[in-house]
């Protein structure tokens, strides 16, 4: 007589995938299995609703450039504050509406000029993060949908002149 045996793990991989499938498929998508996010490949964010046709609306440019990085200047800032300018809530604000409907997840990045010490740039910055992370969720989005990294002065926008205020910025990122 002819037995087989298996190894019983790859069998419960294909019927944990065959069940995520299965439930995807019948419309129970808020089924979720958390992995690393670095393990999971971002598909490109589809417009949002009343953008298709070219509208240029903040919240359309929001919408469309989520899909992979959002750049928003940081100059407004008050210096060594991690509290959020009102012109960068505005900004915020239909980005954050796009990633809440679409359920993305992100990355904020905060980038400094390089006037302080790396140190003290890189905890500016990682506090401007938690601020604007902090933001993100107020307007409703899921907190584990929301990182946040305080970049510091280490990668200038202007590596040619690393004082100028277009170092400042906040880059959201698709992942």
């Amino acid at each position: 007589m002819l037995r087989f045996h298996a190894d019983p793990v790859p069998w419960a991989m294909m019927l944990i995938v065959a069940l995520v499938l299965s439930a995807s498929a019948s419309g129970l998508s808020d089924v979720s299995i958390r992995m690393a996010e670095s393990d999971v490949a971002a598909p490109a964010l589809p417009p949002a609703a009343g953008c298709e046709r070219g509208a240029r609306e903040a919240a359309c440019a929001g919408a469309d450039a989520l899909s992979s990085r959002v750049s928003l200047p940081a100059a407004t800032y008050q210096l060594g504050s991690a509290e959020l300018p009102d012109s960068l809530m505005r900004s915020l604000r239909p980005i954050g509406e796009a990633v809440r409907e679409q359920r993305a997840v992100v990355r904020v990045e905060v980038h400094t000029d390089a006037s302080g010490t790396p140190e003290e740039s890189r905890a500016l910055s990682q506090r401007r993060a938690d601020a604007i992370r902090a933001y993100l969720i107020e307007l409703g989005i899921d907190p584990y949908r929301v990182q946040a990294v305080g970049m510091g002065s280490s990668r200038p926008k202007l590596p040619q002149d690393p004082l100028n205020t277009g170092n400042r910025r906040v880059d959201i990122v698709r992942l």
